[in-house]
């Protein structure tokens, strides 16, 4: 049975530093309306009296029971645990708290957490970016298929994640995909999430713009100056998220060496990815220099923006040929170019992110039970 036909209900929750968003999902459809909760964040008792209503709310509005709770909640956590460390965006949390043990006991029915990063790829992974481009090359006739997905989120922070061969790559301390913390190619004494963040379109619209920080604004705004809807300073947000662009581009040209995959790209600022994916793309495709003077290729493959028509059908196409055996006349289909392709989000991150936790649920407990037969 394919993911996608699995009747069984999982309940997901978003949890935002502002907001608890909860929705049921059967597949990639979710089955209930969302609940939307404050999320307290500074006060735990509130923080997890909220996280109980929310869910109480969403399996009432189940059409059957749910079979689990799976859902994405910031780190540093032990998630196969379940247990939540000291959190930035949520104060209240200090210590450890035993939030995927309490909801098993609440519920009755296993609870998984991961790291919003991780779930969001996951999900690009089995419903949306992977399979998307992998249907586009068989319908163009090529053979190349992609196993293995890198994401990023850009956002209020820099978050990522691995999926290698269909499975969420977690590391042995569920820190694995944690993009935030590579050097930020433009400061190095900083990390990249000071170079890929909103604070970071607004330092920078606000530097070249001659405001104040205070007086720069929001991401959304630089959008529509940069792409000539809103008056301002044009130069100024183009140069906002060109900066942001290069920044990505490095940060994931140093995880996509490592995993030679495709990659895809979510969060509140993939929105403005007309204004920075080109230059996202162009970092992925520069080069080192070599102390002989030699130039080579920042990637061992060639990157591709699948956004770009153009580039699109060169991805697809490939360069394909024939080449005889030695010693004999059979022939073989040789493509000598290797690549990869950069794209946006095809669900929505929140959405990506929802099919992720649901899908992780499903594949746990179909382990578990093969475990124990």
């Amino acid at each position: 049975m394919s993911f996608g036909d699995d009747p069984r209900i999982v309940m997901t929750l978003d949890a935002g530093g502002t907001n608890f968003r909860f929705v049921a999902m059967r597949g990639k459809e979710p089955v209930t309306e969302t609940v939307a909760l404050p999320s307290n964040g500074d006060d735990l008792d509130r923080c997890l009296a909220n996280m109980i209503e929310g869910f109480t709310r969403t399996r009432d509005l189940c059409p059957e029971p749910p079979v689990a709770i799976s859902f994405a909640f910031p780190g540093p956590a032990d998630y196969p645990a379940g247990v939540v460390g000291d959190l930035q965006n949520l104060p209240g949390f200090r210590g450890g708290v035993a939030v995927g043990p309490m909801l098993e006991d609440r519920f009755g029915i296993p609870t998984f957490i991961n790291n919003d990063g991780d779930l969001f790829v996951y999900g690009e992974a089995i419903a949306g970016f992977l399979p998307h481009v992998n249907g586009l090359l068989e319908k163009a006739g090529s053979p190349k298929r992609y196993r293995n997905l890198f994401g990023v989120t850009l956002g209020t922070g820099f978050g990522g994640g691995i999926v290698r061969d269909g499975e969420l790559f977690v590391g042995d301390n569920s820190m694995a995909g944690e993009v935030w913390l590579l050097r930020n190619k433009l400061d190095r004494d900083l990390n990249a999430e000071e170079g890929v963040s909103i604070r970071a379109v607004r330092r920078t619209f606000a530097e070249k713009a001659g405001l104040s920080f205070d007086r720069a604004p929001e991401p959304r705004e630089i959008f529509d100056i940069g792409v000539g809807k809103a008056p301002g300073d044009r130069a100024a947000a183009l140069e906002a998220f060109r900066r942001m662009g290069e920044v990505v581009g490095d940060a994931m040209a140093n995880a996509l060496t490592l995993t030679d995959s495709l990659a895809v790209i979510g969060g509140g600022l993939s929105g403005a990815s007309a204004l920075f994916l080109p230059a996202v793309v162009d970092e992925l495709n520069g080069t080192f220099t070599g102390l002989d003077g030699r130039h080579f290729g920042r990637l061992a493959s060639k990157a591709f923006n699948l956004e770009d028509p153009a580039q699109l059908e060169a991805f697809l196409k490939g360069a394909a040929r024939s080449i005889t055996v030695p010693g004999g006349t059979r022939t073989l289909q040789y493509d000598p170019l290797p690549r990869i392709g950069i794209g946006m989000s095809r669900l929505g991150t929140s959405e990506a992110v929802a099919v992720g936790a649901c899908a992780f649920a499903l594949r746990k407990l179909d382990r578990g039970a093969a475990a124990s037969a």
